[in-house]
């Protein structure tokens, strides 16, 4: 229950969140917006309906049309978020900030939209609409949940040309660039992990200054050349970003002929890194 209660606040703070980021700067300045959201504000502007009201008729009938690609707790908060965010979308409609710089006014809603929607999905909710494409773009596809929300946000955003001009439509596009990265940085968090291979004819040697000097585990992984056919044991490691420069210099003093490869790493869990039953 606890836990239930702090994802339904933080799905309310997004809510929240996201609502300024609409009322605040992208309705004001008259930029675009992807998704449903991108929907609403362009039938805001041509026929002056209410965005809370649109935003929750058009997201209820993509819940009843997606629901069964979401499991029982992410359509509950999907109801709360877009329930909490259609009403503070209305709260909030006559907010202002004196703020005529475009460019600024873009970052800042790129900011509280990434922030809103990050919050929402860090704790299993949607915001509906593209999001739930995403989820699922996500679940059959492997696609990164912010890259797939970008894509398709785009593609509603590339429609408002007609109404908003290149100009804003650019700026748009800025903002959904931001809104994706602070988003990816919520959902991912702020702990990029490498994971690096060595190929090594002295990997006992590199493995032991690892383990006693870094204090990391190694796993070793047994291969053999294509041509040569001769056996060889590969160093698996997994260590953090800052991490990377020690490693470096632990390989070049022992083989600086050493075959290193190092790659980014999305998720880790297990000793030392994150408990995956959390």
């Amino acid at each position: 229950m606890k836990k239930r209660a702090a994802d339904i606040a933080f799905i309310l703070a997004g809510a929240f969140l996201f609502a300024l980021a609409v009322n605040l700067f992208v309705i004001p300045n008259e930029f675009g917006e992807g998704g449903v959201t991108g929907v609403t504000i362009i039938l805001y502007y041509v026929f002056q309906w209410s965005p809370s009201i649109v935003n929750i008729v058009i997201n209820g009938f993509l819940l009843i049309v997606g629901y069964k690609f979401l499991d029982r707790q992410t359509t509950l908060y999907t109801v709360i978020a877009v329930a909490f965010n259609s009403l503070f979308l209305h709260l909030t409609a006559d907010w202002r900030i004196h703020s005529d710089e475009p460019t600024i006014n873009a970052i800042f809603a790129g900011l509280l939209v990434g922030l809103g929607i990050g919050l929402i999905v860090r704790v299993g909710g949607t915001t509906a609409g593209t999001v739930i494409l995403a989820r699922i773009a996500n679940k059959y596809l492997d696609w990164n949940i912010s890259y797939a929300l970008l894509f398709f946000d785009l593609i509603v955003a590339f429609s408002s040309y007609f109404i908003i001009g290149a100009e804003k439509l650019m700026l748009t596009i800025v903002i959904l660039y931001v809104g994706t990265k602070v988003m990816d940085f919520i959902i991912e968090g702020l702990n990029p992990k490498k994971a690096v291979t060595i190929v090594s004819e002295k990997q006992d040697d590199i493995a032991e200054r690892v383990i006693t000097q870094m204090d990391r585990g190694v796993t070793v992984l047994s291969g053999h050349g294509y041509y040569t056919k001769n056996p060889k044991e590969v160093l698996y490691i997994v260590i953090s970003k800052q991490e990377v420069s020690p490693l470096k210099k632990i390989v070049k003093n022992v083989d600086p002929s050493a075959f290193v490869t190092i790659h980014e790493v999305r998720d880790v869990f297990g000793e030392g890194f994150l408990d995956i039953s959390k």
